[in-house]
């Protein structure tokens, strides 16, 4: 087929209808930003809810490309959407234009930058770390301080740049409760004697699973969990983290010393993404992601005609509900090009 198509993304939700187009037989073209494709997946040591390591999914995203035919420019980022007389034009950082019957966005998300919230300390006290960070440490194989020792208590904050008016970012952002247990489940496997403690203000496990997860943590791991809010961080002599937080459940304050505390960053709508959405005159919903034409009928389709959304840029999603989301987009681009003659 002589119809081309551009998608603008190599994280999963990028690959998976990039994939699947190009398998039907359409010109597809994949830009991403970085120097490698797969996004945040690359990042992560296991998956929830069954902790399933990531390089099983990596590799299923590195088969269906290679089979695919889908051509990927990396080290590209596309900064600008036009229309022009029969489709668009796309605006390279590179200074290059490429013309194209459909576009796809797929741009993702950021993780919140924990140090906009300076009362909990990451970037101030070594031993703040976020879930970023956990993540890297579960893939080398060791939790440590910044001393080289193993904590031995542990605390991680729920909702960190989630639900939180001081920055702007009312939503939740549906993963940060699941990764907390996740994560949690995972420094008691390393060292099943080590205190874990849980600070959330709501527990939101509404995935497939997630409950049981939660259950497991405390019948099986004796994790902590306490309704509260941090309210302030602080450092002892010897690196040692001073927690304060307010137990709303038993109606009064807490002081804890830990050697870690691990903040749960939330998701953001990408820099990117962003930047993109600006430059093209698309527009964004109140969590300040994409907005989808319809969040029934049309959560892949865009405020402009014959550009499409594909997971993330879209709103929160954990790894399964993003790629429905962009196998979704697959019968909405074909039948707009069908269409469209």
């Amino acid at each position: 087929m002589d119809k081309h198509v551009i998608i603008i993304g190599g994280g999963i939700a990028g690959l998976e209808a990039g994939s699947k187009l190009s398998g039907q037989g359409y010109k597809v073209s994949l830009y991403e930003k970085s120097n490698r494709t797969g996004g945040h997946l690359n990042d992560w040591y296991k998956l929830f809810p069954d902790r399933r390591n990531s390089s099983e999914v990596i590799e299923y995203f590195k088969k269906i490309v290679s089979d695919s035919g889908l051509k990927i420019f990396q080290d590209t980022s596309i900064e600008r959407i036009k229309e022009n007389g029969n489709g668009f034009s796309i605006y390279s950082d590179k200074g290059e234009e490429v013309e194209a019957d459909v576009i796809v966005i797929a741009t993702g998300f950021d993780l919140f930058k924990s140090s906009r919230k300076e009362e909990y300390g990451y970037g101030i006290y070594d031993n703040v770390i976020s879930s970023s960070d956990l993540e890297a440490m579960f893939r080398a194989g060791e939790v440590v301080r910044s001393d080289g020792k193993h904590p031995k208590r542990t605390g991680f904050v729920h909702c960190v740049g989630s639900r939180d008016e001081k920055v702007g970012n009312l939503y939740c952002s549906k993963l940060c409760c699941v990764t907390a247990v996740k994560q949690a489940i995972e420094v008691k496997e390393l060292d099943p004697d080590a205190k874990v403690y849980c600070f959330y203000m709501d527990m939101r496990m509404g995935g497939a699973y997630y409950e049981e997860l939660y259950r497991e943590a405390q019948e099986e791991w004796g994790i902590s969990f306490i309704r509260g809010k941090v309210s302030e961080v602080g450092e002892t002599i010897d690196n040692n983290l001073i927690v304060k937080v307010e137990d709303t459940l038993l109606g009064r304050p807490l002081k804890l010393e830990l050697d870690m505390l691990v903040l749960m960053a939330g998701m953001e709508m990408s820099e990117p993404g962003e930047k993109l959405a600006k430059a093209s005159f698309l527009k964004t919903g109140e969590n300040k992601f994409f907005a989808s034409a319809d969040h029934h009928f049309g959560s892949n389709l865009s405020s402009i005609k014959g550009v499409f959304l594909a997971g993330t840029c879209t709103m929160p999603m954990n790894i399964t509900e993003t790629i429905s989301h962009a196998r979704a987009v697959v019968p909405d681009v074909i039948d707009y090009l069908e269409k469209k003659g």
